[in-house]
This record gives structure tokens, C-alpha cells and sequence, in this order.
């Protein structure tokens, strides 16, 4: 749209001059976009957010109610589902049959495992096992693919058909995605699936939810049945290893026990160590040795006595009768018992016959006879007690040197007693590992078929009578909570999507310049907007609109402090951003004040100005520059304002450097002579190179803006190409603002109080 086609769409009425203080503080031109999230940023302004939510009440409504209605469509459509639910206990009190500990151990008392129970019941295997017992993967409910496909799902069905066509059942049913199938079956029954504990306690319940009440209640019960089953398994299984462990073992030992004590067997005979009653032979033979020694001592000691003793008695003078051994004779007693006779018929005849008679030498000599045989016997019993003195040394001495020979192979015998006790001790081991492994055997064999459970179940699910989703009041209740969280956002989002300016302050925050004023939308401020803007100022002098140029006047002459504003060229970043009718407007205003004003058509390829005002010159700017024509020859004066007006000539379409030479300079010059007030009506920044040039000449840049619609990053852009020339830019006017609007935007912006003083004014 060109700056002349759209005479309504003037934005924004900055009613008052605003100069910004010389310590106001600027957000960089990157800053973010919308009062809404310059609140979030920084000053929460609630009136603001109240804004902001007041402007967006449509879309935030739209919004809300797409998202309820949905919920609310969904939550009637949703297939009814049931929920029933199974609890088990773990049990701390286990039953005792047997003495005998367990392989393994029962579950501790302990809230780290119940919750570590809990999610073994989550468990892939136990899942596994659940479709497996109840054939799940046949159910339709868990099995998507005996699902009659409907909607998308039967298109993309179709078009597999179509591709799959010629191809082998076999060749699709491989073991990978058969293996894939039980797979999303048994993710099916998992997101079904519900395990939680009953607060601090030992009670676990297992809530299952199913589109049937009674496969609900089933597959609970089941999944109870098999979590207790597997536990008992486990058991049995831990059992059965460690006794298939232990016989394995107990054969190592067992051949290991017998090797060892071969070995101390072989050892002990090898080094003569061969013990009875708990000694060796040796030991037995020495003390043996000791017990004859000490007899065989004692013996010739005894007969040495008797000897010696004899010998004392017969160096005294004894016959030898009194000698021991003599006195216990019975050959000397017998002699004694004869000499008695004969002594008695001694004693007899010696009364009857002389001393010579011969029968009393004979019976003397008989006892002579009988005397010699008693001292011969004698001798020989003193002979006798030497013989058994020296047998009995002899035996000492034997039996001495048999105990020496005796010791010294019970020396040899206790050097080789030590390995034999290494010997012992290893057999010793192996026997204790041996019969430690054998009664752990035994008790481990006792425990097959008489394991336990860690759990019990306390209650069977039930049929469930009522469906458990969906529940409407709940999603309802949640749907209006999306709904009203989705108009929030809604309004957060367009507010942060929305790049255009609105107000002064977004002016100065975001763009880091001055805030010039707001031009309004014709059509917002008057009752009767059937005039053109440029009309409407010379019929309403005294209006709103009329006020917003001559507002707009002083805030350009106030653009540059201490320095005279004189030239002011009037630009934008895009086109139809309502140039031309801005600078006429704005010429007008001014020439109805006094002011000698002039505009200049500088938009080479639009001459916006002719189609403006209805006009086509013969003459105009590039002629007089190219003089052909005199300044008041090109100048066309506007008879109801008195503004002059030099606009451009039909062949105002030029391949030259037009503002670039010197011409251009000394024409300004010439207008800063003649008039008061110049304006220039410049093509727009970011389509046309000539601006800058221009820009550049004059004292201050007027820079347009469209209310909500100019993009920040196009006047972001603008700028920058202005500041490498050295263009002074005065500040920024917002243009076509529609003021009843603007009450929803403009907090604490002039424009934002319109209604209150709107009244002032003779629209």
C-alpha cells in the first residue's frame, strides 16, 4: 500500500511532547518484545498484565474452549476401562520345619525392600509370565495387530498391504519380529499395570486395568499367583544349585581326604612311626626297656647284696650254715636232718660204747661225712650267688645297650614325627572341610520341596462393578485447568510473537530512541472520517487529530537540544507506513499556524505527493536541480493551508545520483533561507539507497513507525544503515494508531487516557 492509498491508516497519537530524561536507562535494541513480557522481565505491572490479558480475551477464550471441548470429547469417547486390584504382604514371620539355614535367606523387615519388591512386580519377567499363562498375546486388547485397524492406522495398515503383497507369510513372521510383537505385548500389560505400597506397610497392592472387569480381576490374581510363585522358584532353584554344588564339592574332598590320609599312612610306615594305644612301638619299646632295666638293676643289686652278705658271714668265721640262701636249701636241710640222727646215735652210743668203739667211729665219721657234704653244699651256694651276680650284671648291661639302640631310633623317629604332624594336621583339614561340607549337603537336601514364600497374599481381586476410567468430573475438572493454562499461554505467546511497537515506552526500550508521538487512525478519533487525513486537518483544525501533528511538530523541534531544527526529513523502514500523508498532514497543520512551510517529494519512484493532492506538474524537484526550472517556477502553493509543496514531475525516474552532488546541498541551503520548516517525504530506508543520502543532509530524521505492524528488527535495521552515514536521528512517530485500542495497550501511555479528555477536542 503507498503512503497516499491508505489516507486512513495514520497510527498513533503521541498527544503530549514526551522527551525522554537524560538518565533514563535503555534495554538494548534486542530486548524482548510485548508488555507482557516486558513484565515477566522486569517491573511487574499488574494493570499491564491486565492489559495484555483484556486485548488477548478472544484468542485466550478460543483457546480455553478448543482445549476443554476436546477434553471433554475424548474423556465421552474413551472406552470405558476397569480396575481391580489384588494385595500381598510380605512376610516378616516365616515358618521353621527344620532347624537347618536356608540357602536362601527370607526378605528382612526392611522399607528398601518393599520398595525393591515393588518393582520387581513391575518386572519384564513377570510380565512375560502373565501373557504367557493367560495367553494374552492372543487378546486383542494387548496384541495391536488383531485389532481391527481403523482411521490412520488402516491407511498406513493398506499401504503395508500394498507392499507386503507377494510376500511370503513366512518372510514376515521372522523370529525379530515375532520377538518385537510379545515385546509391545508385554509393554501393553506393563502400562496396565499398577504397583504401589500401602504406606508404611508390608502390604503391596497390584491394581490391574483392563477394558473387561473380570480379565481385570483375572490378571491381578494371576500376577499375585505367579510374583509368590516366583519367589518360591527362586528358592527351589537357588536349593537345587547349591546341592548340585555341594555333591560336586564333596567329591573333591572326599578323594582329597583319602589322598591325605594314604599319605600320613605311607608316612608312618615308611619311618617306622607305627603307634599302638596311642604311642609308637618305639616309645612302647623303650619304656619297655626302662621297666626290665630297673628290675634287671634291682636284681643285681639283690643278688650282689646276698653275696656280699655271705661272704661277710663266712670272712667272720660262719660255717656258712647261717647263710641265707644255705638256710632255705633242702639239700642242707636234708644233710641237717641226717646229722641230727647221727648226732642223736652219736650222743646215744657214746653212753653205751667208748669213744673207740667201732660203731661210734663209724657213726662219727658218718657225721663227719654228713658235715663235709653241708660244706660242700655251701660252697656251691656261694659259687651259685656269684653265677647270678654276673648273669644278672650281664643282663644289666644287655638290656642298658638295648634301651640306647632304642633311644636313638626314637630320636630318628620324633625328627620324622614333624612332617608327620604337617602330615596329620593337612588330613586333619581336609576331614573337618570334608564333614563341614557333607552336613551342609545333608541339611541343603532336607529343604528341596519344603521352600517358602517372602510373601502371602492377603486379599484376591474382585470383579470390579464400576469402570475406573474415565473419569469424567476429574477430566473435565482438568480440561478447564488445560483450557485456562492453553488461554494463558495463548496470550503469552501472541504477546511474545507480536514485534510491532505500541507504545512510548516500547519505543524507548526497545529501540533505545525518542519517542516522538502517535498519530492516530482517522477513523478511531472522528465521528466522521469520510475526509482524507489531509482534508480532515484543514476542516478540523481543532481536533485530535489535527492536535497529534502539531504535537508531533514541537517534538521534532525539541529533537535536537540547543541546535535549531529546521530540515527534517521523514522516513521508514518499509513502505505504506504512511509517509507522505504524515508529512502533508503535517505541512498543513504547521502552515496553519504561521509557520512557512515547505515539502519536498523526495520518493523518486512513487511521487506519492501528485497522487495525493490530484496534481500533475510539469516542473518540479529534479528540474529545479538540473535547472531548467527556478525554485519558483516548481513550487506549487497549497491555497487552503498556505503550505508551498514541490513535488516531482512525471519523468521523475532517474538513474542518477540525485541527492549526492552539490546541488542538492546548495537547494537545502536556499530552504533553510526561505522557510521555517522543510519536510522531506523520503522513500522508505531498508528498499531504497537514496534516503541515506538524503537523511544525511538534513538536521533531523523523523522515523515512522506503524503501530503493531513495522517489525522491530526492520526499524533495528533501518537504524543501523542510518548511523553508518551519520544520520541524527530525531526520534520515532508512531503512525495509524487506532486509539480505541490503544486503551488496551497504552497503559501509562497518553493515548491510553483518550477517552478521558477526547471531549477537549472539536472532532
Amino acid at each position: 500500500m503507498s503512503d497516499c492509498d491508505a489516507p486512513e491508516q495514520i497510527n498513533r497519537n503521541a498527544m503530549n511532547v514526551h522527551t525522554p530524561s537524560p538518565d533514563r536507562t535503555s534495554p538494548s535494541p534486542g530486548s524482548s518484545t510485548g508488555a507482557w513480557t516486558n513484565a515477566l522481565l522486569g517491573e511487574l505491572d499488574l494493570r499491564r498484565l491486565y492489559m495484555a490479558f483484556r486485548r488477548r480475551l478472544r484468542l485466550a477464550a478460543a483457546s480455553a474452549l478448543a482445549v476443554f471441548v476436546a477434553v471433554a470429547v475424548i474423556s465421552m469417547q474413551a472406552t470405558p476401562k476397569y480396575t481391580a486390584t489384588a494385595n500381598v504382604m510380605l512376610d516378616v514371620r516365616q515358618e521353621r520345619v527344620t532347624n537347618a539355614q536356608e540357602v536362601l535367606s527370607g526378605l528382612p523387615a526392611d522399607s528398601s525392600v518393599v520398595d525393591t519388591e515393588v518393582e520387581i512386580l513391575r518386572s519384564r519377567q513377570l510380565a512375560q509370565r502373565v501373557v504367557e499363562a493367560l495367553n494374552l498375546d492372543r487378546d486383542p486388547e494387548f496384541n495391536p495387530r488383531l485389532r481391527k485397524p481403523t482411521g490412520l492406522a488402516a491407511v498406513k495398515g493398506a499401504i503395508r498391504g500394498v507392499f507386503e503383497r507377494g510376500v511370503p507369510a513366512d518372510a514376515r513372521e521372522t523370529p525379530v519380529e515375532l520377538q518385537k510383537q510379545r515385546d509391545r505385548v508385554v509393554d501393553a500389560v506393563l502400562s496396565r499395570l499398577s504397583t504401589s505400597r500401602v504406606g508404611l506397610t508390608y502390604v503391596i497392592n497390584i491394581g490391574f486395568e483392563s477394558e473387561t472387569p473380570a480379565k481385570a480381576a483375572q490378571i491381578a490374581n494371576k500376577y499375585a499367583e505367579l510374583y509368590l510363585l516366583e519367589q518360591m522358584e527362586a528358592k527351589f532353584e537357588a536349593t537345587q544349585q547349591a546341592s548340585r554344588w555341594l555333591n560336586e564339592r564333596l567329591e573333591k574332598l572326599r578323594a582329597q581326604v583319602i589322598a591325605d590320609e594314604a599319605a600320613v599312612q605311607q608316612y608312618r610306615i615308611a619311618n617306622n612311626l607305627l603307634s599302638a594305644s596311642g604311642a609308637t612301638l618305639t616309645e612302647q619299646e623303650i619304656s619297655n626297656y626302662n621297666q626290665t632295666l630297673a628290675q634287671a638293676r634291682a636284681q643285681v643289686a639283690e643278688d650282689e647284696a646276698r653275696l656280699a652278705t655271705a661272704r661277710r658271714q663266712l670272712a667272720a668265721g660262719s660255717t656258712g650254715e647261717d647263710v641265707g640262701e644255705a638256710l632255705t636249701s633242702p639239700v642242707i636241710q636234708g644233710l641237717r636232718a641226717q646229722r641230727v640222727q647221727v648226732s642223736g646215735r652219736v650222743a646215744e652210743m657214746s653212753g653205751r660204747y667208748g669213744e673207740r668203739h667201732p660203731e661210734m667211729l663209724k657213726a662219727r665219721r658218718e657225721l663227719q661225712d654228713i658235715d663235709a657234704q653241708i660244706q660242700q653244699e655251701i660252697g656251691r651256694i656261694i659259687s651259685n650267688l656269684e653265677a647270678k651276680v654276673q648273669v644278672s650284671r650281664q643282663r644289666l648291661a644287655a638290656i642298658a645297650g638295648s634301651l640306647g639302640s632304642a633311644r636313638g631310633a626314637l630320636a630318628a623317629n620324633n625328627r620324622a614325627t614333624v612332617r608327620l604332624n604337617e602330615l596329620e594336621r593337612t588330613a586333619e583339614a581336609s576331614r573337618t572341610l570334608y564333614e563341614s561340607y557333607l552336613n551342609r549337603y545333608k541339611e541343603t537336601s532336607t529343604q528341596e520341596g519344603i521352600e517358602q514364600s517372602d510373601a502371602r497374599i492377603v486379599s484376591r481381586a474382585k470383579i470390579p462393578t464400576r469402570p475406573s476410567s474415565p473419569k469424567i468430573g476429574l477430566n473435565l475438572a482438568i480440561g478447564l485447568l488445560l483450557g485456562l493454562g492453553s488461554g494463558l499461554g495463548a496470550i503469552v505467546l501472541a504477546e511474545m510473537l507480536d514485534a510491532g511497537l505500541t507504545t512510548a515506552k516500547d519505543v524507548e526500550r526497545r529501540l533505545d530512541a525518542n519517542y516522538l508521538g502517535s498519530i492516530p487512525l482517522l477513523s478511531s478519533v472522528a465521528e466522521d472520517s469520510r475526509l482524507p487525513p489531509v482534508e480532515y486537518v484543514l476542516a478540523k483544525p481543532l481536533s485530535s487529530f489535527s492536535e497529534a501533528f502539531r504535537n508531533l511538530k514541537t517534538s521534532i523541534q525539541y529533537s535536537r537540544l540547543g541546535e535549531p531544527v529546521r530540515i527534517v526529513a521523514i522516513t521508514s523502514a518499509l513502505p505504506g507506513e504512511g509517509k507522505t500523508t504524515t508529512a502533508m498532514c503535517l505541512a498543513r497543520a504547521s502552515a496553519l499556524q504561521g509557520v512557512r512551510v515547505l515539502v519536498v517529494d523526495c520518493d523518486l519512484h512513487r511521487r506519492s505527493m501528485n497522487r495525493l493532492m490530484r496534481t500533475e506538474p510539469t516542473r518540479g524537484l529534479l528540474e529545479v536541480l538540473s535547472g531548467a526550472a527556478t525554485l519558483e517556477q516548481a513550487v506549487v502553493v497549497d491555497e487552503q493551508s498556505g503550505a508551498h509543496l514541490l513535488p516531482l514531475a512525471p519523468s521523475a525516474l532517474t538513474p542518477r545520483d540525485v541527492f549526492g552532488p552539490p546541488a542538492m546541498d546548495r537547494l537545502l541551503t536556499e530552504f533553510a533561507v526561505r522557510y521555517d520548516f522543510v519536510v522531506l517525504d523520503c522513500a522508505p530506508v531498508l528498499p531504497v539507497a537514496d534516503v541515506r543520502v538524503l537523511a544525511s543532509k538534513a538536521d533531523a530524521v523523523v522515523f515512522l513507525a506503524k503501530w503493531r505492524k513495522t517489525p522491530q528488527h526492520a526499524i533495528e535495521a533501518a537504524f543501523r544503515l542510518l548511523a553508518k552515514i551519520g544520520a541524527h536521528i530525531g526520534g520515532v512517530a508512531l503512525t495509524q494508531v487506532d486509539m480505541k485500542a490503544q486503551t488496551r495497550y497504552g497503559y501509562g501511555d497518553p493515548g491510553y487516557y483518550y477517552a478521558e479528555y477526547r471531549k477537549y477536542y472539536a472532532d
